[in-house]
């Protein structure tokens, strides 16, 4: 079954200590996923500011939720801080890190090495959380042969070789919109299983795989929305 949503399809794994002393498994809700970055974020800050323990009050404020929110969702980890000491800051950030599947490096391929391409490839933010950009594709003659990050930049027609032989499991999208669907049907066949599209359309992916898209102009329209509505202007 094909979908067109940047909605994951399932919900993720968390594991939890059983009864037994063995290892449990619970389902953590989509919506708590989408969450759990910002609360890494916040917990790598702390970190780097030396922090040890953090409230659950702290924490929430941090990540712009209230702090019942942050509570329910780190419950569905099996985390529930200890009471008048809070939450381990280290030991909660290893728990999101394994839900979100962070501990073991994810590889990426990037398509279209336009402004934005060019732009995600120099990005070092990647690889401090946990992403190795391992190749490059862009149909410009202009462009293949020339190195951007560290990585040179191959032809449309090397894409399956890309992939296969970085092991690169996500794919991401920086292509014009007219050839967006056929660039994700190349990395589908090519074997990735994780699609992140910056291009403004709808793609349809098979069920195995998962599809996140990030279309700015439709932000920013949204934000105009907003905007007309407090200020009432360009009505």
């Amino acid at each position: 079954m094909d979908t067109q949503r940047g909605v994951p399809r399932t919900h993720a794994r968390a594991t939890e200590p059983g009864a037994t002393g063995r290892a449990g498994a619970r389902d953590v809700p989509t919506a708590t996923v989408a969450r759990l970055p910002g609360y890494l974020r916040v917990l790598n800050g702390l970190t780097a500011d030396g922090v040890v323990t953090t409230s659950s009050e702290e924490l929430a404020a941090g990540a712009g939720v209230t702090s019942a929110q942050l509570r329910k969702d780190l419950s569905f980890l099996g985390s529930y801080g200890r009471r008048g000491v809070g939450y381990d800051v280290l030991h909660l950030s290893e728990q999101i890190s394994v839900v979100l599947g962070l501990t073991t490096q994810r590889r990426v391929v990037i398509v279209g090495i336009g402004n934005l391409g060019h732009a995600l490839a120099s990005y070092s933010v990647f690889a401090e959380r946990g992403f190795a950009v391992v190749g490059l594709v862009d149909a410009d003659p202009a462009l293949v042969g020339t190195t951007v990050g560290g990585l040179m930049v191959q032809p449309p027609a090397s894409l399956h070789d890309v992939v296969s032989g970085a092991d690169a499991t996500i794919g991401i999208i920086a292509t014009p919109a007219a050839v967006a669907q056929d660039v994700c049907d190349e990395l589908v066949a090519a074997g990735v299983v994780g699609i992140l599209t910056f291009a403004p359309r709808a793609l349809r992916v098979p069920a195995h795989v998962d599809l996140r898209a990030v279309d700015v102009a439709s932000e920013l329209q949204i934000l105009a929305f907003h905007d007309r509505r407090r200020t009432g202007t360009g009505a």
